[in-house]
């Protein structure tokens, strides 16, 4: 059976899963944000996880027009579930899109869900909403499902038709339906699990288990500077044992590693366990960004330079590098940090929006030609242009070529270091 498909949040998730089945099936794509369809309408995705061409090979009928969504018979969600200011799940999104879906939803519509959320969240969260909206009964008059999002931005190897689909339906029928439909796209296949339960848990344990071992990673990294021993060469070596397990320290920000922890935690309270492990690394990450300035600041002391007034540039402020994405970057608690100290920190990006940098974190960006000389560089985020410029690069921003650098994700080759520059990576 050809499914009518309806695709709400045409974010970094819900656009190419849109443009994918957009190729081989008729789609409508929704989303509340109109400036958001509008630039898609015209043919540009400003998230630059689809290319022009592509876009103009799916079938979509972009919209903002909710009662669109009647028209289609299987819908996928895929709006963003951040964190709150307590590090608690926020909801909102999903909840306002299961209202949107309730009030224009069809008989005998299955609605799959791919916003990550700890598990049980789809059946006594988003069911209700959608019934409630609706005024139609769940498992009779229309289905659900879910399918958590895999979407790596910025990767173009990893895609969402060649990672392998987790698929999970409320009952056997409904299950085949929805594996049948993601397979008539995703060319890696899918994999059926038992419950909707089971795949929500599969999602949120991904990032998590990534957050634990680059959490320890951080902390090897503590450690190691404590013991003025290079990091960087520390994992090289050990890396040469076959089952070693390549991590590397860094800012642990963006949408998933430094959110999807807090998902599972929440859930694992609520059911009366406290998840030491998950937590204890969670602050480790979420601490990386304090030590990294405040270690700057000691390292200035020592070569005379006045804190206040200081002048440091900050490279890069996306959550990594070579994507716009500025969600929940930890580049900023950096930055944050060092103005406590009444630092000067002029931050610039080669990727990122300026109005979004301001609307986020009011942070003024600043064009790479215009940066004064600093005291100091924090290569934060190692966007291609930034490596693309190498070691001279960093040079040309330094007061009189000299000073200091952070290589915060160690990507500059330590050995073609100049001279005149002092080193500092995790």
């Amino acid at each position: 059976m050809d499914r009518k498909i309806g695709v709400v949040g045409l974010g970094y998730v819900g656009l190419p899963v849109a443009v994918a089945f957009g190729k081989k099936h008729q789609i409508v794509g929704f989303d509340i944000n109109e400036n958001r369809i509008s630039t898609l309408i015209n043919g540009t995705d400003y998230t630059n996880e689809v290319t022009a061409e592509e876009l103009k090979a799916a079938t979509i009928e972009f919209t903002s027009n909710p009662e669109k969504l009647k028209e289609a018979d299987f819908l996928i969600v895929a709006v963003p579930t951040p964190i709150n200011e307590h590090n608690q799940p926020d909801l909102t999104p999903l909840v306002k899109a299961s209202e949107t879906v309730g009030k224009n939803l069809s008989e005998g519509t299955i609605v799959v869900f791919e916003s990550t959320v700890y598990p049980g969240a789809t059946e006594e969260v988003c069911v209700p909403v959608l019934e409630k909206f609706s005024g139609l009964e769940c498992g009779k008059d229309f289905f659900v499902g879910y399918s958590p999002e895999r979407i790596n931005p910025g990767d173009k190897e990893h895609t969402f038709t060649t990672i392998t689909k987790v698929v999970s339906g409320q009952t056997q029928e409904v299950l085949e339906v929805v594996a049948d439909t993601y397979s008539s796209v995703v060319k890696a296949g899918v994999h059926k699990a038992s419950s909707i339960k089971v795949a929500e848990a599969a999602k949120v344990i991904e990032n998590t288990q990534r957050d634990v071992n680059i959490a320890l990673m951080n902390e090897l990294a503590l450690i190691f500077d404590r013991l003025d021993i290079d990091t960087s060469e520390v994992l090289e070596a050990a890396g040469t044992k076959w089952n070693f397990l390549k991590f590397s320290p860094g800012l642990v920000g963006g949408h998933c590693i430094g959110v999807d922890p807090y998902y599972l935690t929440h859930k694992a309270q609520a059911v009366g366990y406290q998840p030491d492990v998950i937590l204890a690394g969670r602050r480790i990450n979420d601490d990386l960004g304090k030590y990294i300035a405040r270690t700057l600041v000691k390292k200035l002391i020592k070569q005379g330079i006045g804190v206040q007034g200081a002048n440091v540039t900050v490279l890069g402020l996306t959550f990594k590098e070579n994507v716009p994405d500025l969600r929940n970057s930890k580049v900023i608690d950096v930055i944050r940090e060092l103005q406590e100290f009444d630092v000067t920190v002029n931050v610039t990006d080669a990727e990122a929006e300026s109005a979004e940098a301001m609307r986020e974190y009011g942070i003024n960006l600043i064009d790479i030609a215009k940066i004064e000389p600093a005291d100091a560089v924090i290569f934060a985020v190692p966007h291609q242009e930034y490596l693309d410029g190498g070691w001279e690069f960093i040079k040309n921003l330094l007061k009189n070529e000299s000073g200091t650098l952070v290589d915060v994700k160690s990507s500059l080759k330590k050995d073609e270091k100049p001279e005149s520059i002092e080193l500092w990576r995790l």
